[in-house]
């Protein structure tokens, strides 16, 4: 038989190492929960950091299309500026035509009509009795 405090001294004894091993357990527990945060961490970083960079390559690629669009703009602006001037160059050249054909038709009117009268002066000059 053992009696009610021999009973309580190797309960106590017992009980300590077991709580002590709990303890332990717990600190491994902990330990190891740190170390798996830490990792989850570095790879949570890293994720991050690949992502930024993606994104950095992405806007240069994105600068790079506006930069060449803008300069497909820039051109076409010019073109249009070219086309109109040269336009502007063939209707005025166009318009001297026109005014040199016109100058140059009531020229040739007038010859005709001149021409005209001068066949007709040349006819009534020439009638029958012109001739005896």
């Amino acid at each position: 038989m053992i009696s009610l405090t021999a009973e309580r001294i190797i309960r106590d004894k017992v009980a300590k190492p077991l709580v002590a091993n709990n303890q332990q357990t717990g600190n491994k527990k902990e330990t190891k929960t740190s170390e798996e945060n830490n990792e989850l961490i570095a790879t949570l970083r890293r994720e991050v950091a690949d992502l930024k960079s993606q994104r950095d390559k992405q806007l240069a690629a994105k600068d790079q299309q506006i930069e060449h669009l803008t300069k497909l703009i820039d051109q076409q602006q010019q073109l249009q500026l070219t086309t109109v001037e040269e336009n502007r160059e063939l209707k005025a050249h166009i318009q001297k035509t026109s005014d040199l054909l016109e100058t140059s038709g009531t020229f040739q009117k007038q010859q005709n009509n001149t021409s005209e009268e001068d066949v007709y002066r040349n006819r009534s000059d020439k009638k029958w009795w012109h001739f005896w």
